[in-house]
């Protein structure tokens, strides 16, 4: 009997202990500091996230700046190199014209060689009769001599011909005209050698062998202009070039190389033969 009414006692008295425990201000006080502590806690860690969250996007907004100008810079290199694809595309056409030119040219040039070699001692003859006897001729503005039995005229290459080249100038056109006509005038029967001159400056790589072959051409050209014209008759004329073999000035200045860059229109005695 004692036992069971200790137990109920016991029974009776335990919850009551508990509920004044979980009541205790300590106890409460303890858990709103631990709440706020862990609220605090949660906060710091919200405003990290937060901040991180701040960094990313910014680091995102300058990602997505550089790889823009990253694609404006692709483009404008892509542009650049199609650019220089058609430059090339163009260079490398007119480097093949140039070669073929220069090919056709030096063909040309090879077959006049050995013609004239043929017709220089085929198609004149001496007359003797005319030696010592050609007449002065002035043509206002071309150096004129007289050298021997022959009278040179001197045509200069940097009013006939463009710079470093056999392509005759407009005004190189108008010039060989006109002393074409004065010398039909007053050497209408006469011989005419053409010869084409240098100075001893280096050939531009890439368009003649050496000067030889940029005087024949400047012979040539003056040639075909000549008898192009009808003025003289072809059978009057031959050429020659004797690149910068025979100067008449001193090609250590640049007036001399001027005068020794020409072209010479060589009056013979002798007639050609029919």
């Amino acid at each position: 009997m004692n036992r069971i009414v200790t137990a109920l006692i016991v029974g009776l008295i335990l919850p009551i202990s508990l509920v004044g425990c979980a009541q205790n201000p300590y106890v409460l006080q303890g858990k709103v500091q631990t709440l706020e502590t862990e609220q605090t806690s949660l906060a710091r860690r919200n405003e990290e996230l937060k901040s991180r969250a701040d960094s990313l996007d910014r680091n995102n907004q300058e990602l997505e700046t550089f790889l823009a100008q990253e694609r404006q810079q692709k483009r404008l290199l892509e542009d650049q190199l199609h650019a220089t694809r058609d430059q090339l595309n163009t260079t490398n056409s007119q480097l093949a014209k140039s070669r073929t030119e220069v090919d056709q040219f030096g063909r040309k040039t090879e077959a006049l060689e050995a013609g004239l070699k043929k017709q220089v001692g085929a198609t004149i003859r001496v007359n003797s009769s005319l030696r010592n006897s050609l007449p002065p001729i002035k043509i206002q503005g071309v150096e004129v001599r007289q050298d021997g039995e022959v009278v040179r005229i001197e045509l200069p290459g940097n009013r006939l011909f463009e710079p470093g080249g056999a392509r005759i100038l407009p005004d190189g056109l108008r010039l060989i005209d006109d002393v074409s006509r004065q010398i039909a005038q007053t050497y209408p029967n006469q011989m005419i050698g053409i010869e084409g001159h240098t100075s001893n400056d280096p050939i531009a790589a890439g368009r003649w062998s050496g000067q030889h072959q940029l005087s024949v051409a400047m012979a040539m050209a003056v040639s075909d202009q000549i008898s192009g014209r009808g003025v003289v008759p072809a059978k009057q004329l031959f050429l020659a070039g004797h690149g910068a073999n025979h100067p008449v000035a001193s090609n250590a200045t640049q007036a001399g190389k001027d005068r020794n860059h020409r072209v010479e229109l060589v009056v013979y005695p002798e007639k050609p033969t029919n």
